[in-house]
Order: structure tokens, then C-alpha cells, then sequence
């Protein structure tokens, strides 16, 4: 093991606990809105003030229900802000938090919260509640309902159950705060399960108030005048961190529940931040290279010319008719306000990132994972290197192992997966190195690259190792391409099943039909011109459908669960190999 990148230092904790870094939030009396969340079309601002008092009715509610500290309880429900009051009201008394994502299925969620023995849930409507039917929770004794009533009520009783509370017993939230200390348990995050049953990462208020506190020592990433734009699922760390950092800096969080409606809410909202994973960049820049690339020879080439114009930094008067052309309506597709826009979860192709940036919007890509709560590292408002995942953030250290798996150590790296001794060997080393899975290269200025997944490597029949994500991002380029799986462990060459946008192909005719298989093969030899003859895709087929969360094969957080794919495609593609064998 090589260790390639320094150690940034970082200024001492903000806050021993998430719930002391939501009171000091809330003692700062603070005049720009906490939060934005919309009704019937309308964005309602949600002061700091009355946050606090929700919360704190929140926490004594769920005192009057005998939660206690290190009592599990989970949250089933969509990205809202019932979803953060209650996060924030249980890190106070010091009840462990475990998120489940809204789009798990019942067995997935009987799964969580049968493994975490979870004891109260919160549950956001008829089709949550509906996942507990016939299963048997011996722990679970709580069942409440946000926008329904469960068996144990509302969120609302709740919170009018601990203004009760709080006069009956007017000392017991401050004593139940006083009792927590950065080293007990925040929250069990379950891994998405790429690869089988998800594991509870065990994640204390120490990494998680570390974490919060290394992204807010990086100048100008968050200010306290910014208003973010949540869309993901706050079930995963990503958005969990959005969410405190907010507390710590003081920035404004605007709550989409449901991303269809993330387009509307860009523009309504006008974001100066903007958290995403890659998917919903790709669908923008597929979208504009599409309409320019269906667009009369003469739109076509000024639609070309605005990019190029773009690319090399605009100004003058190119750079305004350009910029009328094209830049100012992709800017504008993202709220016209955008400080720089985020960008984690999974791989961005470097073409999407350089796209933005000439439209004007800079998307600083990081990395990270569950088992360091959230992110090892970052780029740099001000330096940032496309085609990398940035330098480490403060506090982080990292290294390359042998065969170049990325080793990440820090006070964010988590303790161990619940109740499960052998998988945690298996990713921490007795140096306190954090096994990350993934094969990266880091470059002398300490900038990450981050190449393949170790388990994701094909090795072909020849022997040939082939990372398939490189494949992948090249071929979604195309405008028709929803998302594409690249397959070839252990066979002679590689093939595709491509899944195609609905949208963009219907002018073309079906999924099945002549013109879109003609269309996919048009993008299948532009990217293979580029590739080696090992990493060329040799035969393809377009599916009917697209991979989805509902059939298991997409994790909530857009990644290709590869295994369950291939075995639910296994007919198509035993028959592209057919021909090999022929």
C-alpha cells in the first residue's frame, strides 16, 4: 500500500451531536428561511424559530410514546419536512435513526426493520403502511402515519402529544439531550444491496458531526445565503448531509418530494445549489444535443457553434449570441441562479460535466460511500478538475492499494456494519483503512480518479480485464439511451442491453422496431471507434422495457443492481451469444 494524498486539517467539531448542532442552529436566530416546502403550487418559507419549536414537541412526543436513547426507529417516507423535524427531534433524545427508502419493497422494508429490530416507525401514507401487512416484527411496537393515521396515530398527534409532554414533564427533553455524547449511535444506514441483503452501516454522531464539519471548511462550497434543492432520497447519506449541513451554515433547504417534479421546482425555487446524482444531468444534455442534433442544418451548426463558443470560456459578443442561443436556456432548465451544482452517487462522463460547464453551470463531482458518511472527497469551487472526483476533504487521508483500490481513513469512517463481525473485516483493516471497492488512480496534485468497481471488472474469456463503467458512459451518450448494461465475465466478447428514453425514441416507433435498433447501432459504432478491440460491444440488444426500482433491478439511488439484471435478461442474452457457439 502506496499512501499518495496529504492529510487536509480541519477547524475543531462544530458541535458534539447532531442535536446540539441543531439547537446551536436554532439559538442563532437566524432571518433567512430553514426550509421551503410546496403546497399546491405555492413554496411556503418554514422559519428557523418555528422548526425549532416543531422539534422540539417532536422529541417530546416521541418521549410520551417511551422511545429512549438507542431505541431504533425507522422513517419510511419521501424527501419532506416532516422527514428532517423528525430526524432532528430523535438525534436530540438519542434514538438511533434507520432510514428506508419510500421505494422499497415489502420485503425489503420487513427486512430493515426486522434486522435493526426497530421499535416505532413512521410511516407516510396508505401505501407505506400497507408493506407491514403479514409481517412478523416481533420489536416493532409503534406504528405511526404522516399524512395517514397508523395504528398508533399521526405525526401531528405526536407533536401535540409533546407539547402535553413538555408541561407535564418540563425538564425531561433537556435531560434526555444532556445524556447523549459524540460517540453513540446516530443512525444504522442500510447499503442499497447491490449485491444481495443491504447491511446496517453503524454511524455515530461523531462521524457524522466530522463529516458536516469537513465540507463546511471548504471555502465558498456552502454559504449561509444559499438555498439547496432536495430531491433525493433522504434515506441516503448524500441527501442526509445536505440536510445537516444546512444547521451547521444556515443555507436554505427546499424540499421535491418526487423527482418528476424536480424540473418545476428548479424553476420555481431558483436554486443556488443543487445536489444530484449523475442521471439527471445526463437526461439535460441528451435532451439539448438531442433537439440540436433533430434541429435544420442551419439551427443545427449555430446550436454547435453555441457550445464551442461555450467551451472556450464565451465573452464578447459570440459569447452573448451564444449565450441567447443555447447557454442561457440550459441555465435557465436549471433555475438560472445555480452557484455550481453537485454531482455524486455514481460516475459522471466527463462529456455531460464539460457540456455544463460551457452552458455555464460547473458541476463539482465528489466521492465517497455509506462507510465514511458520505464523502472522502470533492472538487473545489474554484479548483476543480473534470474527469476526476476531486482532492480529500479536510480530516480525510487516502491511499491505493496494491492492485488500486482506493483506501479511505478518517474520524468518518464508520465502526462496522450491524451485528455482522465478518463483513466488516472484510472492508476495515486493522490500520483503520476503509476498503473502498473501487480501483482509482489519484494524479501528483492529489486529484482522485476513480476507475472501475473491483467487483465490477470483467474479465472475458481471454483473460482480458475491461472496466465496463467506462464503456457505459460512453455509449449513454446518445439522446435515445436511457441506461445501458455492459456484460462479458467469462464470455469471448462483450454486449449491451440498452434500454431506451420513451421520449426521445417516439418518433422512431417502438422499442423493438427497425428505426430505434438502427439508432442504438449508430451510437454503438461512434463509441466503439473510440475503444479498444477488447472493450468493443460486438452484439446488442434494445429491451422492451427500462430497468426499473419496482423489479429490483435500479437501487434508489439510480445504480444498476448488475447482477439482478443479467439475471432477469438472461434469455436475451444467451441468445447474443448464441452466435459464438454457432
Amino acid at each position: 500500500m502506496a499512501q499518495v494524498a496529504e492529510v487536509s486539517t480541519h477547524a475543531a467539531v462544530s458541535a458534539p451531536t447532531v442535536g446540539a448542532l441543531w439547537q446551536r442552529a436554532i439559538d442563532a436566530r437566524r432571518t433567512q428561511a430553514a426550509f421551503l416546502e410546496e403546497h399546491d403550487g405555492v413554496w411556503r418559507e418554514v422559519a428557523w424559530e418555528a422548526a425549532g419549536e416543531r422539534v422540539s414537541a417532536l422529541a417530546n412526543g416521541f418521549l410520551s410514546l417511551g422511545a429512549e436513547k438507542g431505541d431504533r426507529v425507522a422513517i419510511l417516507c419521501r424527501t419532506r419536512l416532516e422527514w428532517t423535524l423528525t430526524d432532528y427531534a430523535l438525534a436530540t433524545i438519542g434514538a438511533v435513526v434507520v432510514p428506508i427508502y419510500p421505494t422499497s419493497s415489502a420485503s425489503e422494508v420487513g427486512f430493515v426493520l426486522g434486522d435493526s429490530a426497530t421499535t416505532i416507525l413512521v410511516a407516510e401514507d396508505e401505501e407505506q403502511l400497507a408493506k407491514l401487512a403479514g409481517q412478523e416484527l416481533p420489536a416493532l411496537t409503534r406504528v405511526v402515519g404522516i399524512d395517514v393515521a397508523g395504528p398508533d396515530g399521526t405525526l401531528a398527534d405526536v407533536e401535540s402529544a409533546g407539547w402535553e409532554y413538555a408541561r407535564a414533564h418540563p425538564d425531561a427533553l433537556a435531560r434526555a439531550a444532556g445524556d447523549g455524547g459524540p460517540d453513540d449511535i446516530l443512525t444504522f444506514l442500510y447499503t442499497s444491496g447491490t449485491t444481495g441483503n443491504p447491511k446496517g452501516c453503524v454511524l455515530t454522531q461523531r462521524n457524522y458531526v466530522a463529516m458536516v464539519d469537513s465540507v463546511v471548511a471548504v471555502d465558498d462550497l456552502f454559504q449561509t445565503g444559499d438555498t439547496a434543492l432536495l430531491f433525493l432520497p433522504l434515506a441516503h447519506n448524500f441527501a442526509r448531509l445536505i440536510q445537516f449541513a444546512g444547521a451547521a451554515v444556515g443555507y436554505t433547504l427546499a424540499f421535491c418530494p418526487d423527482v418528476r417534479g424536480v424540473s418545476a421546482a428548479l424553476a420555481q425555487v431558483r436554486p443556488t445549489l443543487f445536489p444530484s446524482v449523475p442521471r439527471v444531468y445526463e437526461k439535460v444534455f441528451t435532451s439539448v444535443k438531442g433537439q440540436i442534433a433533430e434541429s435544420s442544418f442551419i439551427k443545427r451548426r449555430l446550436g454547435e457553434w453555441a457550445l464551442g463558443v461555450g467551451a472556450r470560456g464565451g465573452g464578447g459578443l459570440r459569447g452573448r449570441v451564444a449565450d441567447k442561443l443555447v447557454l442561457g436556456k440550459v441555465r435557465a432548465r436549471m433555475g438560472g441562479r445555480l452557484r455550481f451544482a453537485v454531482s455524486g452517487g455514481a460516475p459522471l462522463a466527463r462529456e455531460v460535466a464539460d457540456f455544463f460547464a460551457a452552458c455555464g453551470v460547473v458541476i463539482l463531482e465528489g466521492y465517497g460511500m455509506t462507510e465514511c458518511t458520505t464523502a472522502a472527497t470533492i472538487n473545489r469551487p474554484h479548483r476543480h478538475r473534470f474527469g476526476t472526483v476531486g482532492q480529500a476533504l479536510p480530516g480525510i487521508e487516502l491511499a491505493l492499494d496494491t492492485d488500486g483500490e482506493v483506501l479511505i481513513r478518517g474520524e468518518t469512517v464508520f465502526g462496522g456494519y450491524y451485528g455482522n463481525a465478518e463483513a466488516t473485516a472484510e472492508v476495515l483493516t486493522a490500520e483503520g483503512w476503509l476498503r473502498s471497492g473501487d480501483i482509482g488512480v489519484i494524479d501528483s496534485d492529489g486529484y482522485l480518479s476513480i476507475t472501475d468497481r473491483k467487483k465490477d471488472i470483467i474479465v472475458t474469456a481471454g483473460g482480458k480485464n475491461v472496466a465496463p463503467q467506462v464503456i457505459e458512459n460512453a455509449l449513454k451518450n446518445s439522446p435515445y439511451v436511457s441506461q445501458v448494461l455492459v456484460v462479458g465475465d467469462n464470455r469471448p466478447y462483450l454486449v449491451a442491453l440498452f434500454t431506451v428514453d420513451p421520449e426521445a425514441t417516439a418518433a422512431l416507433g417502438p422499442p423493438g422496431g427497425p428505426e430505434v435498433h438502427a439508432a442504438i447501432a449508430a451510437t454503438v459504432e461512434t463509441a466503439n471507434r473510440d475503444l479498444g478491440r477488447v472493450e468493443q460491444i460486438k452484439r446488442f440488444v434494445v429491451l422492451p422495457r427500462d430497468f426499473s426500482i419496482e423489479e429490483g433491478e435500479i437501487t434508489p439511488t439510480l445504480k444498476l443492481k448488475r447482477r439482478v439484471c443479467i439475471e432477469h435478461f438472461r434469455d436475451e442474452l444467451e441468445e447474443l451469444y448464441a452466435a459464438a457457439r454457432d
